[in-house]
């Protein structure tokens, strides 16, 4: 098995494991683009870096925090009611 094929499937257990909530292949490039649920910083990194086959080839753009967009737009609509009270 290969580095790649162990990434695959490292990836996969991830996703069952609810770690990886969505992960995408960038087409035509050598890249990807994923959702995790992490606690922490140091979580996100310990995956990064020590858990996934291809760490060492890694290489970290951006990594930005995100919520759900349901939450938000709650917290928006009750900001308003708020406002209007």
């Amino acid at each position: 098995m290969d580095i790649w094929e162990k990434e695959a499937k490292a990836t996969l257990e991830a996703i069952e494991a609810g770690k990886v909530v969505s992960f995408y292949k960038v087409s035509g490039q050598r890249r990807v683009v994923g959702v995790m649920d992490v606690e922490s910083t140091d979580e996100l990194g310990q995956i990064l870096m020590a858990d996934m086959p291809i760490a060492r080839y890694l290489l970290v753009k951006e990594v930005v925090p995100i919520r759900e967009y349901e939450a938000f737009a709650s917290d928006i609509m009750q900001r308003w009611q708020q406002q209007i009270a």
